[in-house]
């Protein structure tokens, strides 16, 4: 027999892991603000830490929550958040608009997954910012791909993406908070 969450215990469960992910992406993002200017080591290791966070994160999610579409959205955001720690690991030798373009098909590709995973878990509530940051990741990843073709390419948008997405997550958790 297969151990079901209650909607109301997966809503606290995704309460507290979306105020730890609001809590990480804000301090993540002012680290690489400050590291923005250049592609060194202290913002490749940030630039890898963010989709093994998310990996960390879904792998959590994944544990309370039981309802079938949601968990399998998260195994493939796991995988797909694996192979961009990866790729930015060995885009950062190629230079930051590498780097750029690595992290805008993972913003992509993951966005569509928070969508999808968003719209499975609409009864949980405080779902919509998450569908919403799903479809701004989309766009988001988009114009970093774009962007990596620029003159003057820098991390600092990437800063301000995860600030973005840490708030949403935040808003999630306090819609949350009235379910839990």
């Amino acid at each position: 027999m297969t151990a079901v969450a209650s909607p109301v215990g997966n809503a606290s469960a995704l309460r507290r892991l979306y105020l730890v992910r609001f809590g990480f992406a804000v301090v993540w993002a002012a680290l690489l603000f400050v590291m923005s200017k250049s592609l060194g080591p202290v913002s490749i290791a940030l630039l890898v830490l963010y989709p093994l966070f998310d990996v960390v994160a879904a792998v959590v999610d994944a544990r309370s929550s039981r309802a079938g579409g949601a968990v399998r959205g998260l195994y493939v955001n796991i995988a797909i958040s694996l192979l961009a720690a990866v790729g930015l690991a060995v885009a950062a030798g190629s230079g930051l608009p590498a780097v750029l373009r690595v992290w805008g098909v993972w913003a992509i590709v993951s966005g569509l997954v928070q969508l999808f995973v968003g719209v499975s878990r609409r009864g949980t509530g405080g779902q919509w910012p998450m569908i919403l940051s799903g479809g701004i990741s989309v766009l988001a990843g988009s114009s970093f791909i774009v962007m990596a073709s620029g003159a003057d390419p820098t991390l600092a948008n990437l800063a301000g993406y995860a600030a973005i997405g840490g708030i949403f997550f935040l808003v999630s958790a306090l819609r949350l908070g009235r379910k839990s």
